[in-house]
């Protein structure tokens, strides 16, 4: 779990910063935007609207775009709700077994700041 903390730390300091600067009130895309360049300037390798592909039967049957991908290794889902939704967190579970990237962050811009970290297991 170290380890896992160690790889989302700084995305969450990071969306504390995004989130005491800007409130809630705005789309996603804006926090997105707003995540993509603080994370940045911090030196990390983030990629927007990284590419989910969802197959069937070896049938690509689906395309999804994660928020942001962060180092190759943390599947990132903003959200600008009132609160996190099951939904929002079965989406990000989605996206860790579509890509097996083994770490995801929810993270939900709305009235109150909230953080979800999200781990793939076999059982997920």
């Amino acid at each position: 779990m170290l380890v896992d903390q160690q790889r989302t730390q700084p995305i969450i300091d990071a969306f504390y910063r995004v989130y005491q600067t800007l409130g809630s009130g705005f789309l996603e895309k804006v926090y997105e935007r707003a995540m993509f360049h603080e994370l940045t300037i911090q030196g990390l390798a983030v990629e927007p609207q990284y590419p989910i592909q969802v197959f069937y039967d070896g049938v690509i049957v689906g395309e999804y775009f994660a928020d942001l991908f962060v180092n190759k290794e943390v599947i990132v889902e903003i959200e600008a709700a009132d609160s996190i939704s099951p939904a929002h967190e079965a989406q990000l579970v989605n996206y860790l077994r579509g890509t097996q990237t083994p770490l995801g962050l929810l993270l939900n811009f709305g009235p109150k700041p909230q953080v979800r970290r999200k781990i793939l297991t076999p059982e997920t």
